[in-house]
């Protein structure tokens, strides 16, 4: 008997326009100096789950993860600072890694699927409840 292999559902427009409002309107808001630690987690958990869903699916994509690796170093730093501080920003040096990494993942978005972003997005949600 054929063996059948797992359906691959493709990321669809709509969910494609969920990451990106999430990181784009979060991203608007740090320039318009009304970022806050709900508008950080909703860009760093959009940017974080497609690098891993990447990593997991060995994207041939020319300078996706290193991209993505390093929008995250950025977003640590902002995070180390609103931890310090209260107060949340992504300070102007800071953005053009951000946004760099912002656009990579919604270009590399559509080359993933949903089931794996969801276990990927479930996994790291683990993670981070375990820290």
């Amino acid at each position: 008997m054929k063996k059948r292999s797992a359906v691959r559902v493709p990321v669809t427009r709509g969910l494609k326009d969920i990451y990106a409002m999430d990181m784009r309107l979060a991203y608007q808001a740090a320039c318009l100096g009304q970022f806050n630690v709900q508008a950080f987690g909703r860009l760093a958990a959009a940017i974080s789950v497609v690098r891993s869903a990447l990593e997991s699916k060995h994207s041939k994509i020319p300078l996706a993860i290193e991209t993505l690796d390093k929008a995250i170093e950025t977003l640590l730093q902002v995070r180390i600072r609103g931890d310090a501080t209260d107060l949340w920003e992504i300070v102007e040096a800071d953005r053009p890694s951000v946004l760099e990494g912002i656009d990579m993942a919604e270009q590399c978005i559509g080359t993933l699927n949903v089931a794996l972003l969801e276990q990927t997005a479930r996994q790291l949600l683990q993670q981070v409840t375990r820290e």
